[in-house]
């Protein structure tokens, strides 16, 4: 059987080395920092105070539009703080700080069991679940935080006729979705069967790249009665952007400028449908996540299931500590993870990864000039001429670099990575990105 795949893109070393290690439960730290902003929205805003006692799960901030979502106590204690604390954006962003007591028990009786207001999930109308993901704060695990809510309500006329779960898990080293996938089955099913009733989607689509053949074995294993394909695709980076996925599964090209559900698709990480049975099912928010904490600086790569708020330097410092000097610290996988500046930012609900690396993992070659070797024109899946547009970008020419579509730049990094020149392709062009939006918010 032909394997599926997109256009472009390359293929880095994996170093998915804890992708046979199981899931394990991050220990309670001294201090919870959880951001207000956690999400691609406006930020929320709080509703607590210094000294109120909070319970694990409960309100602590309140949305504030469409499109942004709530957040909620990742554990059991009192509110020490209420101010700017380092974020991973790289600067100080208003933040609650929690001093949890130890107990980090579930109120009402809602570890592991069915939230008590509830019969059958899918007995209720698509209205009345989208509400409760959103009063969940649910947003896409996968990286992006897209609050969820929004994805499940397309526009007027948008038809939505397939739903696609994203099992690719394509950045190196990152294994969180992986085992996900092979240890809470069951977690990731049923929020399928929620977020199939929502969008009144027939068809269903898993994809998984075929470097996991155990997650493709037990995923179709138990898919069988349930009417969703598992589709194996090809090993090929950035295979799981939206885009890419979406043409690899289902043929269908996303015009530029558009959206998946321009084409008729919704994309869910496999993360984010468990998180809405969480949600709906047992009636608890998105208070933590699974996530890789790897490098060949760490003594022991683990994937943990980790509460948001909870330090870099804690996870650090559960997986055994540092074996040699961190020369970089990156939240998320090596190719589109953000670089952080300190071990003491908190890990937040699009911390699918922390990678640690000492000196001799880190390229430290100068740029050099362009030898128009049309290597980044090769791998880049946006089918763009990145030099073309970083030249642009350079030079604050903004009108030409739109012209060449930089906004179809997904900054998947291929073209820096396979550069010969070592020119910071992707940094130039999300630069101008930016300098495109500013400008059309102006005009």
């Amino acid at each position: 059987m032909k394997i599926k795949r997109f256009s472009g893109g390359l293929h880095p070393p994996e170093h998915k080395s804890t992708a046979a290690r199981a899931i394990e439960q991050c220990s309670l730290p001294d201090e919870l920092v959880i951001p207000l902003a956690q999400h691609i929205g406006a930020p929320a805003e709080p509703c607590v105070v210094i000294g109120d006692t909070v319970a694990k799960g409960q309100l602590i901030a309140q949305p504030r539009g469409f499109v942004s979502v709530p957040i909620h106590a990742s554990s059991s204690g009192v509110v020490t703080a209420v101010e700017p604390r380092l974020h991973p954006m790289g600067r100080p962003l208003l933040a609650i700080v929690i001093k949890p007591d130890g107990r980090d028990a579930w109120p009402d009786g809602l570890e592991g069991g069915m939230n008590p207001l509830l019969v059958n999930p899918l007995t209720l109308p698509p209205s009345r679940l989208r509400d409760m993901v959103c009063n969940a704060g649910v947003v896409g695990l996968g990286g992006a935080t897209f609050p969820t809510h929004v994805k499940l309500s397309p526009p007027g006329g948008k038809k939505i006729d397939t739903l696609i779960l994203n099992g690719v898990e394509c950045e190196p080293y990152l294994t969180a979705d992986h085992r996900l996938m092979l240890e809470e089955t069951g977690r990731v099913l049923a929020g399928i069967d929620i977020l199939r009733r929502i969008l009144g989607v027939e068809r269903v689509c898993i994809g998984i790249e075929e470097n996991k053949p155990d997650a493709i074995a037990v995923m179709r294993d138990a898919c069988v009665r349930r009417d969703i394909e598992v589709i194996a695709l090809k090993v090929m980076y950035p295979q799981g952007a939206e885009k890419q996925l979406i043409l690899a599964v289902t043929g269908r090209q996303t015009p530029s400028g558009g959206l998946p559900m321009d084409v008729g698709v919704v994309v869910q990480n496999v993360g984010t449908a468990a998180a809405v049975a969480d949600a709906i099912i047992h009636g608890r928010p998105l208070v933590e996540r699974i996530a890789t904490i790897t490098g060949p600086a760490l003594v022991e790569p683990k994937n943990l299931r980790i509460r948001i708020g909870t330090s870099l330097r804690h996870l650090v410092a559960e997986c055994g500590g540092l074996r040699e000097e961190v020369v970089k610290v990156i939240m998320g996988g090596p190719m589109m993870g953000q670089t952080q500046l300190s071990l003491d930012v908190p890990a937040i609900r699009g911390t699918s990864g922390l990678l640690l690396l000492g000196k001799n993992a880190v390229a430290t070659r100068s740029e050099g000039p362009c030898i128009r070797c049309a290597r980044c024109v090769s791998v880049c899946p946006a089918r763009l001429l990145p030099t073309t547009i970083s030249a642009y970008a350079r030079r604050d020419m903004i009108a030409e670099a739109e012209r060449f579509n930089a906004l179809d730049c997904i900054e998947c990094g291929c073209c820096a990575y396979s550069c010969p020149a070592r020119i910071p392709l992707v940094q130039s062009i999300r630069q101008v990105k930016g300098a495109i939006l500013a400008k059309r918010r102006l005009s």
